[in-house]
This record gives structure tokens, C-alpha cells and sequence, in this order.
């Protein structure tokens, strides 16, 4: 398991640029929302952490993690929206609805990044059990929402960096 051990929360801040300048949206599935909003709390958090004003942080819903691609879509296509981070969560069930589901949104949110040349950064839980989804959204591996975060701080840094 990729996050045995590991507190997703954690990052060197000495690492992360500065977001003062920066706009940043977050699109977040109301299903699970138990998950989804610590989830979204936690990047939140950093984004504030790190620099970005809280005016400069644009929250908006979506049904479920499966309208995250055109949620995020919608969002990256505004001028101002420098990157977007969609948070979500699937938790496998009884049928492959949960493999339709990951699939298509994992591969929906790098479409869209890739579309506007903008970050579009995937943080959806993709869990076997309630308890993992848990763990990973602030509890003992910490809040995947933190590390979805940063990564769409350090993607807009090095798109500025290198044009």
C-alpha cells in the first residue's frame, strides 16, 4: 500500500512557492461527503498556509466524483482559475460501478488539466472500506486533501517557471 506509513499532511514548506498570486479551485463531490469535506478542509488549509488568499480560493460542489472532470473543466476554463484540485470519493462496492467510476474520473480530470494546459490535480479516494477513506481524509495517514493541494501549488509554480 502506497500510503502504509506515510502522513499525507506532511511536505517541507521550505519546498512549497508561495500562492499569493495564485487563484485556485476546488471542485468537491458531495458524495461521501464525510470524506469529501475533510478532504477539502485539508487543502484549504494548505492553500492558506501557503500564501493564497482566501478570495482566491473558489470552492463550488459537484453530484458526485464521476461530475468532477466537467466541474473541474468548467472551472479551468475561466482565465483567472490557475489550477484546480477535484476532491472525492469512491468506496468499492458489491458491482463494478466503483471501476466505471475511478476510471473515467481519473482519466476525465488529467483531460481537462491537459485541455487548458492548466493543473488539474486528481484527489479522489479511491478506497476498499469506509475505514481506508477514514485514514487517508485526516486520520493516521493523514489528509490527501494537504498533498492534492501542494501538488497544484508546485504544478502552477513550474508552468510559471518554465514559460
Amino acid at each position: 500500500m502506497a500510503t502504509e506509513g506515510k502522513n499525507l499532511s506532511t511536505y517541507d514548506s521550505d519546498t512549497i512557492p508561495n500562492g499569493a498570486d495564485f487563484k485556485i479551485g476546488i471542485v468537491v463531490s458531495e458524495w461521501n461527503e464525510n470524506i469529501t469535506d475533510n478532504l477539502c478542509k485539508g487543502a484549504k488549509k494548505a492553500l492558506l498556509d501557503n500564501g493564497v488568499l482566501e478570495e482566491n480560493i473558489i470552492i463550488e460542489q459537484a453530484p458526485g466524483s464521476f461530475e468532477l472532470p466537467l466541474g473541474a473543466q468548467w472551472m479551468l476554463k475561466r482565465d483567472d482559475i490557475d489550477g484546480v484540485v477535484a476532491i472525492g470519493s469512491v468506496i468499492q462496492g458489491e458491482t463494478k460501478h466503483f471501476d466505471f467510476v475511478c476510471q473515467a474520473t481519473a482519466q476525465g480530470v488529467k483531460d481537462v488539466g491537459l485541455k487548458y494546459d492548466k493543473p488539474a490535480i486528481f484527489c479522489v479516494l479511491t478506497d476498499n472500506t469506509m475505514q481506508q477513506a477514514i485514514d487517508r481524509s485526516g486520520g493516521k495517514h493523514g489528509n490527501k486533501g494537504v498533498e492534492a493541494a501542494i501538488a497544484c501549488l508546485k504544478m502552477i509554480d513550474l508552468k510559471k517557471k518554465l514559460k
